[in-house]
C-alpha cells in the first residue's frame, strides 16, 4: 500500500488539475458518495466528532498488520466528502506513520482558505480525531512489545 506521503501527493495532483473551486467541491462530493456505508451500530456518541456543525462519525480499528482501518460518515454531502478524503489518506496506514506525517495536502489544496470557517473547523476536528486514534493505537502497539 502507498505511504501517506504518496497518497497526499496523488490527491494534490488530482485536485490541482481542477482549477475552479466548484469543480473541487464536485470532486469532494463524489468522494463522499463513493465512501463505503458506515454500519449504523458505529454511529454512536463515542464515535461522533466534536467540533463539527454537521453530524460526523469516525471509527478506527487496528488490523492484524498493525494498520489503522478507519470508517466514517456524515449527514452532509460536502462533509462526507471531506471524511472520504481523510480516509483515503490515512486508512490503512500505521499509527506511527499517521502521527509522523503532517497533513500537507490540506494546505497545498487551499482548503483552509476556501472552505467555510465551520467546514474548516470540522475538517480540523476530524483530523484531530484521527490523530487521537493513532496516538492511542501507537501507545497500545508499543506497550505490547
Amino acid at each position: 500500500m502507498a505511504s501517506i506521503q504518496e497518497r497526499q501527493n496523488k490527491i494534490i495532483q488530482d485536485f490541482s488539475a481542477l482549477t475552479q473551486w466548484e469543480d473541487r467541491y464536485k470532486k469532494i462530493i463524489e468522494m463522499g458518495k463513493a465512501l463505503p456505508e458506515m454500519p449504523e451500530n458505529l454511529k454512536t456518541e463515542q464515535n461522533a466528532v466534536k467540533g463539527c456543525q454537521s453530524q460526523v462519525w469516525l471509527s478506527a480499528n487496528l488490523n492484524e498488520q498493525g494498520q489503522m482501518i478507519l470508517q466514517g460518515d456524515s449527514d452532509a454531502l460536502i462533509v462526507k466528502g471531506l471524511v472520504g478524503l481523510l480516509l483515503s489518506v490515512y486508512s490503512g496506514a500505521s499509527p506511527s506513520e499517521i502521527l509522523a506525517t503532517p497533513p500537507e495536502f490540506l494546505k497545498a489544496l487551499g482548503f483552509e482558505g476556501n472552505l467555510s470557517p465551520s467546514r474548516a473547523n470540522g475538517l480540523h476536528s476530524m483530523l484531530k480525531q484521527i490523530k487521537l486514534y493513532a496516538t492511542a493505537f501507537d501507545y497500545l502497539l508499543k506497550t505490547k512489545k
